[in-house]
């Protein structure tokens, strides 16, 4: 396809992608026409906004990704976040310095979007990793590409680092799936010495970081279930409580209580509620939410009946609410006993795939490459900021440990209807993601929209909670604005009055709120969608 003919929206009886940038769609387009499947279209796409999209995403970031495999029915979270250094020493450095922002390499965890991407090949794909990488190293040769962030020189350093993980694939014996087990383990150095890893250790040792090679070796992107709820009849699936996708699950329980369709799209009831909605679940979110591998974050009661209702209580329709109100969901209060400037959207992008097969993958890679930050040891490879998310509370779940995940803003959805998959959406945005998602559930589920019509209409979102990439231990310290309402300035201002007078801070926005794409499939059609102000495809 030319890229020429890549536009916001499609539609097709056999496969669908969005995404963005055009070269990642093309790259996933390519697949579907060779034969390859969803999962196939989705790994080329997140190869190649690895460069095209850079600084947004990298092959040094992370990419949590849900999969719905036609040959192995149900939702399977693909973990994809590295996790800390596994150093005790280390930790107590973070917990003395702090978590350090800028290009210091010491805020990168263990790179793990080179081993979710292979991971997933490898498990539910049908290509090698030679055809899948092909429309990248395409890219990357082109001696006039401009990637963003980076350099010539990172540019055809990554581009040898991918060579040689192909040949690794190429030159070892054995199944497709013992091939790419074999092109990961070169980049992580299992099983021995490689050059890829043993570069990237000692450019972290080199500029004061604390990741090592047996961090390294042994990463793995661990297969999970999901966490779901069912919302008028259909079912939103989303990745555990390492991430924020939880908060978005009640936020649809706390919703479920109202009668959304008859308040209007965009009425000031609609706008309300739905914030003071997302400022509860987004209290419990900065509260409770961390590496269940770490911590007992308590979940059921969270999703429960009774803690539900409690929480319901607390929302007034005639005001907004001015403070942060995380719950108890241990003692079944709707209130706990503390109180806990906009963000830009995010270095992160966007990808969603569907198939003539019925596989379908939602997946949200990302970086947050820093500005001015070299690839690492010559590789090519830059790291992402994700330890940034992790705070040095010592009497917070959050808080950083050995070998820990954080807790992620990075957030895809699949939508269940009838126990098969018809929507999945991911968004670029930080801590506006699962808000945005919000919009986009509402739109179709309550309003009836279309994805094309559910990512273009008007957003809102609130900064009425902690920045999650505030490290401070001094959790209060974090929230970005109480009584914050985002809004799209084309809004109707008797809207806006209205909201003004309960009592929202009202931000004006001409700039897309959050960066969205979504599919759905209905009746053998799929349907895919990107907010095309939000540069998606």
């Amino acid at each position: 396809m030319n890229l020429n003919q890549i536009g916001w929206q499609a539609q097709s009886k056999t496969g669908v992608i969005a995404a963005g940038t055009p070269e990642s769609v093309e790259a996933g387009i390519q697949m579907l026409e060779a034969g390859g499947n969803a999962i196939d279209a989705a790994v080329a796409a997140l190869f190649a906004l690895m460069v095209t999209d850079h600084g947004q995403c990298s092959i040094g970031g992370e990419v949590p990704m849900l999969i719905w495999p036609a040959a192995d029915p149900g939702v399977k979270v693909l973990c994809g976040q590295g996790r800390a250094p596994s150093s005790h020493d280390a930790i107590d450095w973070y917990m003395t310095n702090g978590i350090p922002g800028g290009t210091d390499i010491r805020m990168a965890p263990v790179p793990s979007a080179f081993d979710s991407c292979v991971s997933a090949l490898r498990l539910y794909g049908t290509l090698t990793l030679s055809e899948i990488l092909n429309p990248t190293l395409t890219v990357l040769e082109r001696k006039d590409a401009q990637l963003p962030l980076l350099s010539e020189s990172g540019q055809s350093n990554l581009a040898e680092t991918l060579r040689k993980l192909v040949t690794e694939e190429e030159q070892t014996d054995g199944s497709r799936e013992e091939k790419l087990q074999a092109a990961s383990d070169r980049f992580y150095g299992r099983g021995g010495g490689s050059d890829i890893a043993e570069q990237l250790v000692r450019a972290y040792s080199e500029r004061g970081g604390f990741l090592t090679l047996e961090d390294l070796a042994g990463h793995t992107s661990e297969i999970e279930n999901p966490v779901r709820v069912d919302y008028r009849g259909y079912t939103v699936c989303k990745i555990g409580p390492w991430t924020q996708g939880p908060m978005l699950c009640q936020a649809l329980r706390l919703l479920e209580g109202y009668d959304i369709a008859a308040m209007g799209h965009c009425s000031g009831d609609h706008i309300h509620l739905s914030a003071e909605v997302l400022k509860l679940a987004m209290a419990d979110r900065d509260a409770f939410y961390a590496d269940p591998g770490f911590e007992d974050v308590p979940l059921d009661a969270l999703f429960s009946d009774k803690y539900t209702e409690l929480r319901r209580s607390l929302i007034d329709m005639n005001a907004a609410s001015a403070e942060a109100r995380p719950g108890d969901p241990i003692h079944m209060k709707a209130l706990g006993s503390a109180d806990t400037g906009s963000p830009a959207p995010g270095g992160t992008t966007t990808c969603v795939t569907a198939d003539q097969w019925g596989n379908v993958v939602a997946a949200t890679p990302s970086a947050n490459v820093p500005e001015g930050a070299e690839d690492v040891g010559g590789t090519g490879i830059t790291f992402s900021n994700r330890l940034l998310s992790f705070n040095t509370n010592p009497d917070h779940p959050n808080c950083i440990a050995p070998g820990k995940r954080p807790r992620s803003t990075l957030t895809p959805t699949l939508v269940l209807k009838d126990g098969m998959p018809i929507m999945a959406i991911s968004v670029a945005g930080g801590d506006y993601q699962d808000q945005v998602a919000l919009n986009l559930l509402q739109n179709v589920i309550d309003f009836g929209l279309s994805p094309a019509e559910a990512v273009t209409v008007p957003r809102f979102a609130t900064t009425h909670h902690q920045d999650s990439f505030n490290p401070n231990p001094a959790r209060e310290r974090t929230i970005l604005k109480h009584q914050s309402l985002d809004v799209y300035e084309s809004i109707d201002q008797d809207v806006l009055s209205d909201l003004a007078a309960r009592g929202h801070i009202i931000g004006r926005w001409k700039e897309p709120i959050g960066h969205p794409v979504m599919l759905m499939i209905t009746d053998g059609t799929r349907l895919a969608a990107g907010d095309p102000d939000a540069e998606r495809h």
